[in-house]
């Protein structure tokens, strides 16, 4: 029963943690086109060089 008490500040730590990064994630527009690699990858055009 004492293991609880570390156990459930540690959880809360972490799920703010993921909570945190989510956010700045949200921020910095890392979600911002989704579906643009997924539909690069099966166009027939072949683009060696990256975009600047």
């Amino acid at each position: 029963m004492e293991i609880l008490t570390i156990l459930i500040p540690v959880s809360l730590i972490l799920g703010g943690v993921g909570l945190v990064a989510f956010f700045w994630a949200m921020k910095t527009k890392q979600f911002e086109d989704p579906s643009g690699d997924a539909n690069r990858i099966l166009m027939k055009d072949w683009d060696d060089r990256p975009k600047p």
